[in-house]
């Protein structure tokens, strides 16, 4: 289930909710009771780690160096 992230328009509160795909976004403020809540558009905040994913599968052009190389090229090895 994702985590919405949610604002309330007339107060500012901020707020985040574990909801269903399927959920009805909220619209009630549980600050200042009036329904004036907007979902907002936020970044995913997991990374992808384990056995079976590389540094670089989601990187694109220059970003693709790993992040223990020491700042040499993705194609290099080490003497």
């Amino acid at each position: 289930m994702p985590i919405y992230e949610y604002e309330c328009k007339a107060c500012g509160h901020r707020l985040e909710k574990l909801q269903k795909l399927s959920a009805e976004p909220l619209t009630d403020c549980p600050a200042c009771t009036t329904s004036a809540l907007i979902r907002l558009v936020s970044a995913a905040g997991f990374r992808l780690a384990g056995d079976g994913w590389y540094e670089t599968d989601f990187k694109s052009g220059n970003k693709k160096n790993l992040a223990d190389d020491g700042g040499a090229s993705s194609g290099a090895t080490p003497d």
